[in-house]
């Protein structure tokens, strides 16, 4: 008679991605990130392109900005200046440099030599995107970090699309910062509410809050990171 194996203390595989945590299923066994978590990926990944697209442009650049000139008289008009929320993400630093890094990282875990040079940011993104769409599968059995990597892609398609989708907001009022914990930190997104509705949807972690009952939930979290915050400085 064989002895069967103890089970005591065993603890099912889980994908790494933070806010996922799914056991993993049998046919996964050996991945770091579970498949949904790689198809949503793909998607983000092949939809940046075309996110870069759109808010490389004068109209996304001035869209909102105000023109200093305004209500003046005189024969030279200001330029308006750019949005630098918009500037941020289509800049030097801005996606095509996030993207690098993770190509960088994947690149080195791999021990292939560190992508050349691939000019600016509109000629360098869809390079980026390919490569990371062509190792993503490699990532997500084999490369451990894989999960925080998946974080900062969807957290900046997350940026891009609120921006490119960003509709006039009438009757919206400042309610404090998102406090989900987002890899040990705190989202920190601005919250926006209209004065028309009880729901709040941060446009970058993607949670809601709906209702008197969450919303209490809302704001004992914004307290409870406030305090820690303060705690941390004194």
């Amino acid at each position: 008679m064989h002895d069967q194996p103890s089970l005591d203390g065993y603890e099912w595989p889980v994908c790494v991605t933070p806010r996922c945590k799914r056991q993993l299923w049998i046919a996964e066994a050996g991945r770091w990130a579970c498949r949904p978590c790689e198809d949503a990926t793909a998607t983000r990944i092949s939809e940046l392109p075309a996110l870069f697209r759109r808010l490389d442009t004068t109209a996304m650049l001035t869209r909102g900005a105000r023109n200093p000139g305004a209500g003046t008289t005189g024969s030279r008009t200001p330029p308006i200046p750019p949005r630098l929320d918009v500037l941020n993400l289509v800049g030097p630093g801005g996606i095509a440099a996030r993207l690098r890094d993770i190509e960088d990282a994947w690149r080195s875990a791999l021990s292939w030599t560190i992508a050349p040079w691939r000019g600016n940011p509109a000629e360098a993104i869809p390079h980026h995107a390919r490569f990371l769409t062509d190792n993503l599968l490699w990532a997500c059995s084999s490369y451990e970090s894989v999960g925080q990597d998946i974080a900062d892609l969807r957290r900046l398609h997350a940026q891009c699309k609120a921006l490119t989708e960003q509709k006039p907001k009438t009757g919206q009022v400042k309610i404090g910062l998102c406090p989900v914990q987002i890899d040990d930190q705190p989202c920190g997104t601005q919250l926006t509410a209209s004065t028309r509705s009880f729901k709040t949807t941060c446009p970058t972690c993607d949670t809601s809050w709906e209702g008197e009952q969450q919303w209490r939930v809302l704001r004992r979290a914004q307290e409870q990171v406030t305090a820690e915050t303060a705690q941390t400085a004194a």
